[in-house]
């Protein structure tokens, strides 16, 4: 199981936006924070699978954060 950290933010639509760190590949948004981390699961997989298809190393999730957002695979 890999815990990858997340970087919420609210975007200028009113949106949240999710980025992760390890994987710039990989970004989303949602209506709020919740539909947002459920997209960033789909994001994330979509950008690892990028890199197993191209033959590169899989990021290593980095340190989370105290009370920090994650997402799981």
């Amino acid at each position: 199981m890999l815990r990858y950290p997340v970087i919420l933010k609210r975007d200028t639509n009113g949106t949240i936006r999710v980025d992760f760190p390890d994987v710039p590949e990989a970004n989303t948004f949602g209506e709020d924070t919740d539909g947002a981390l459920v997209q960033a699961v789909d994001a994330l997989e979509g950008a690892l699978s990028m890199y197993i298809e191209d033959r590169r190393d899989i990021p290593k999730p980095s340190p989370v954060r105290p009370r920090g957002k994650t997402v799981i695979l």
